[in-house]
């Protein structure tokens, strides 16, 4: 009876050793066993892409993983993994996940605080408040042509229809002179001394020659700059004050490096 016992207890203690190696594999290809993590790890790539990990598509997993394991064994049977080439790629994917964790342990411990935020934001809210101006402009080579064009416009010349045919500023030129609105500090100094200096609906008495020609400057319209709420801008400016952080950090690794 106690040898019963005991080999009843011997039994169960192999089938809770088993079930244990299972739920820690997923298989065992040609006696080699393929863990959990495997599917784990290609699971949370697939849910990176943006695609849900289904209930169904837990098995997709599970056999893909099965597969690449049968096919890794195939080539490595063939010696395939021995030679010069694959080594040589296998490298670049090592220093590739290296690369990879290294940025994202940098990432997480730097993160980009709200202070950090707000103070981008309110030095773009300072570059950019005040008032925009809606302008439009004709663009020429030489100072007699910008000259009699703003004899034509004295004489009732239609202004947008000069721009279409005259405007060497292909961009506004095909809307009839209309540029979009923007800050002063947008545009060239000459350009934005002349803008500013105009009256409402006035144009330039004279050509404003600037590094790209001369020009015939029309004030539409101004008004008091539009600004973005910071909720509504604060993940770009996040991602950009990050891209700045791995920017000099990558700077500060390759100034640290000898390279002979």
């Amino acid at each position: 009876m106690k040898k019963h016992i005991l080999l009843a207890t011997t039994a169960a203690v192999f089938l809770s050793m088993a079930g244990s190696a299972m739920a820690q594999n997923i298989a065992i290809v040609n006696g080699k066993a393929v863990p959990v993590s495997r599917m784990e790890a290609l699971a949370q790539q697939v849910a990176k892409s943006g695609r849900p990990v289904t209930p169904d598509m837990q098995g997709q997993l599970k056999e893909e993983i099965i597969a690449r394991e049968i096919f890794a064994q195939a080539a490595q049977a063939q010696g395939l993994d021995a030679t010069d080439e694959f080594k040589t790629q296998m490298e670049l994917m090592r220093q590739s996940l290296m690369i990879r964790e290294l940025f994202a342990s940098y990432q997480a411990k730097n993160p980009v605080t709200d202070a950090e935020v707000k103070a981008e934001y309110d030095k773009f809210a300072a570059a950019n408040s005040g008032k925009e101006y809606k302008a439009s402009h004709i663009l020429v080579e030489k100072e007699e042509q910008a000259k009699a064009i703003i004899a034509q416009l004295k004489k009732g010349g239609k202004f947008d229809a000069i721009a279409k045919k005259s405007s060497k500023d292909p961009g506004s030129g095909a809307k009839g002179g209309e540029l979009d609105w923007a800050n002063p500090s947008s545009y060239v100094k000459e350009f934005s001394d002349a803008l500013v200096a105009l009256e409402k609906g006035k144009t330039t008495d004279t050509p404003v020659k600037s590094q790209f020609g001369f020009h015939i400057i029309r004030l539409d319209d101004v008004r008091e700059a539009a600004l973005p709420k910071l909720d509504d801008v604060k993940p770009q400016i996040a991602q950009q004050l990050m891209q700045q952080k791995m920017g000099k950090y990558q700077e500060e690794l390759r100034s640290k490096a000898k390279v002979e």
